[in-house]
């Protein structure tokens, strides 16, 4: 069997209602995290699915024995937020998976080239195989950023079938690419949109995320 690249747009009200608070020219700064905030909360839920590692067990009610299914805590779960934008989805990240532990990237894009530099990295040397990364990125545009994470989070031992992509909305340029390099890769975002313009910027997206959210 051929593996293909998954992308999800959950149907979900909440997910459709703050995308479009986001979209938003006239949508002030501390309203615009909000939104990202919920995005990301939602957006997780959805990842989580199927991907985070159960127990069974069985357990005592006040009445009786009971069968109950935890998460596993011995599987290390990771987030990565690419910064600066993707610390806006982190408050709505944290609270559904609050254990994961946290690696900083630090990524730049050179606004004439339109290729990606790394100026802060704080992925350990090694990782786990079986740990399950989650990847917070806003927008997948021209797809040089993620294109750069992923290389170094499988350089450090991390299976692309274990990770999960969390953005608000991403574009063919990006998809095509990670599509071609990581066939099992997962990725949960609230809507694909149809191009890109002479800057690399998804049309009609949501501006710089980060100079929204930072209010810069």
């Amino acid at each position: 069997m051929t593996i293909q690249m998954r992308v999800y747009v959950p149907p979900h009200p909440l997910i459709k209602h703050w995308l479009g608070v986001a979209r938003d020219a006239g949508t002030p700064p501390a309203l615009f995290r909000s939104a990202i905030t919920e995005l990301g909360r939602w957006l997780t839920y959805e990842a989580c699915r199927d991907w985070l590692p159960v127990v069974e067990t069985t357990i005592e009610t006040p009445l009786a024995p009971c069968p109950a299914t935890f998460v596993n805590p011995e599987v290390p779960v990771v987030v990565v937020p690419i910064l600066r934008a993707g610390l806006a989805l982190m408050d709505g990240v944290q609270p559904v998976i609050p254990l994961a532990a946290v690696y900083h990237l630090g990524m730049v894009r050179d606004e004439e080239t339109l290729e990606a530099r790394c100026y802060l990295n704080k992925l350990p040397a090694q990782i786990d195989p079986q740990t399950r990364v989650l990847i917070c990125e806003p927008m997948l545009a021209t797809g040089g950023t993620i294109m750069a994470t992923m290389a170094m989070l499988t350089e450090r031992g991390v299976d692309p079938g274990l990770i999960r992509i969390l953005s608000v909305v991403v574009a063919s340029p990006a998809l095509q690419k990670l599509s071609q390099a990581y066939p099992s890769l997962n990725i949960y975002t609230a809507c694909i949109d149809e191009s890109l313009n002479e800057n690399g910027y998804i049309v009609p997206g949501l501006g710089d995320a980060g100079d929204r959210a930072f209010a810069t």
